[in-house]
């Protein structure tokens, strides 16, 4: 049995917080029995994350793929190593949540297109730090106030509230999954 949650403070601990679509087609937070079996992946959470994800990053991807010609990790390594004036390869695997391995190809076909180099940290000679050169500055710099843009216009359609409420339930769940930024 499912149990409208709107306007109900009261669940037991063994209840599941889960949100589905009633039949008009909007969201309702729902709580249902943990004896009751199934699952619809429409209205499960993390699937919803992960598609959105997915949307927003392929949305994104038009820009640095059509007029940059990087993929998705390319551009992660770019995004994370021109933000951070350089930074190890681990560095941006932790961040971005990659494999290694897919950081260091992205880093490898960067490196061959002459967009970032390797250099020796000057914190500590054994670590080889990723850093942008001048023509990955350049492109750097050409891409930010576009990416930023795209941001701008994805944005747009929530308000100032759902806004405010969207990104601190981001936080949250970043907070509770111990994903938080540097």
């Amino acid at each position: 049995m499912l149990l409208h949650v709107l306007g109900q403070s009261e669940y037991s601990h063994n209840d599941t917080i889960s949100c589905d679509r009633n039949y008009f087609g909007a969201r309702a937070m729902t709580v249902r029995a943990a004896n009751e079996l199934g699952l619809e992946l429409a209205g499960f959470v993390p699937y919803r994350l992960n598609r959105l994800a997915v949307g927003v990053s392929n949305h994104l991807s038009d820009i640095y793929r059509e007029r940059f010609g990087l993929d998705i990790p390319e551009w992660r390594v770019m995004a994370t190593v021109g933000s951070q004036h350089g930074c190890t390869a681990q560095h941006i695997a932790e961040s971005t949540r990659m494999h290694k391995t897919r950081v260091s190809r992205a880093i490898a076909h960067l490196e061959e297109r002459d967009l970032v180099e390797r250099a020796s940290s000057a914190a500590d000679r054994r670590e080889r730090e990723v850093r942008l050169t001048k023509a990955g500055r350049r492109m750097y710099a050409e891409l930010v106030p576009l990416v930023l843009e795209r941001e701008r216009q994805l944005l747009a359609c929530l308000t100032r509230e759902q806004l405010r409420g969207f990104l601190l339930g981001m936080e949250a769940l970043e907070s509770f999954l111990g994903l938080q930024q540097d």
